[in-house]
Formats: C-alpha cells, sequence, structure tokens
C-alpha cells in the first residue's frame, strides 16, 4: 500500500511501472525499479515499440487450437508448418520448454503443450492438464511416437508416468527424453548440448 493507503504506485506512474515489474518471475524490487528507470530514460521510439508489442501481446497471444501452446492465430506456426513430422509430437509442460527444445535444431515435429505438471500438493490432476486435448490428437492414427519431455523430477516423473500409462493402450510408443538432463532440474535451464543428447537418446516408457 502507497503512503496515501490507495494501490501502490497509483500517483506515480515510475513507481506503478516498478510495483508491476516486481510482479514478474525472478524480479525484485531494486531490478523492477532499475528496469522501470531504464524504459524511462530509453528513446521516445523504444518506448512506444515497447508499448505497442505489449499492447498487441495482450490483444493477439492465444493458445493454439492444436498444441496449446502460445499463438498469435488459431494455429501456431510450427502446427501450421507442413515440413514438421506428423508421425512425432514432444510433450512438454509450458511453452518455454517448447522454446528450449527448438533450439537444439535437431526436433522436427510437432508439440503440445499440458500447461503444468502433475502435483497434487498444488492441486493440479489430469484435469487441469492439456491430456485429453493430447489424446484427441492420436485419435486418426497419424502419431506413432510421443516423446515426453517433461522435466527430471518428482513431478516431471509423474507426469510421464502417467501419460505412458493412458496412451500406451492405444498403441501409439511412448518415450521419454535421457536422463543427461541434472535430476531435479528445469528443461528450460538445460544447455543445448545436454537437451540435444537427452533428445536423442531418449528410452522407451
Amino acid at each position: 500500500m502507497s503512503e496515501g493507503g490507495g494501490p501502490p504506485g497509483d500517483a506515480d506512474p515510475l513507481r506503478k511501472l516498478s510495483v508491476l515489474l516486481a510482479r514478474l518471475p525472478g524480479i525484485g524490487e531494486k531490478s523492477a525499479l532499475r528496469l522501470a528507470l531504464s524504459i524511462v530514460r530509453a528513446d521516445p521510439e523504444y518506448k512506444a515499440v515497447l508499448a505497442e508489442t505489449i499492447d498487441k501481446v495482450r490483444t493477439t497471444m492465444r493458445s493454439c487450437d492444436t498444441c496449446r501452446d502460445l499463438s498469435h492465430a488459431a494455429t501456431c506456426s510450427i502446427c501450421g508448418d507442413a515440413r514438421r513430422d506428423r508421425g512425432t509430437i514432444c510433450v512438454i509442460a509450458h511453452p518455454q520448454d517448447r522454446m528450449a527444445v527448438e533450439r537444439t535444431g535437431i526436433y522436427r515435429g510437432l508439440y503440445h503443450v499440458l500447461h503444468g505438471v502433475l502435483d497434487p500438493l498444488a492441486g493440479v490432476g489430469p484435469a487441469e492438464l492439456q491430456i485429453n486435448t493430447l489424446l484427441e490428437r492420436l485419435r486418426d492414427d497419424t502419431v506413432t511416437e510421443v516423446i515426453v519431455a517433461t522435466s527430471p523430477n518428482v513431478e516431471g516423473d509423474a507426469t510421464a508416468l502417467y501419460i505412458s500409462k493412458i496412451i500406451n493402450p492405444l498403441g501409439v510408443k511412448v518415450t521419454r527424453i535421457a536422463s543427461g538432463l541434472a535430476v531435479g532440474g528445469e528443461l528450460e535451464y538445460a544447455d543445448l548440448s545436454t537437451l540435444h543428447r537427452a533428445l536423442e537418446d531418449r528410452r522407451p516408457l
């Protein structure tokens, strides 16, 4: 709360910007203030483009109807790319994990974003994830392999096992990325060579 008792930063745009930036993951109050000051000191053209881009993200970003990744259209650029391998789906927890896999340059299939992992203690069960939409994609027999690329921690492993349990009876091959990734680590922070090896050495589930 501000000294006047109202919401923080209401009277001061710089303070309000700093408070909003501090709500982003990994951004503390001091870092948020430095970022806010940097934006204020930036040239007018940069600030105009930044504001326009943020507004465009606000008004256009949505989930791809097919893979549930973030997209500015009903079908994302990867799902709409006819050059991608339609027989393989890489299942990931978050959009940033897809970005990490894409940076390896070796995977040319499609993706499916769960938007989380199984975490009973946090109230996240199968119904809260995009698992039913994944099953819908397996109905036409086009997909021959599902690669589960959740992070190698308790929640990621539990999610992988659950997906394997419900997909294996469908006759679709289910594999898990190899354990070259550090146990307990997060996929998005893995270096490219480690992630490259984890994809190439994936194992059946």
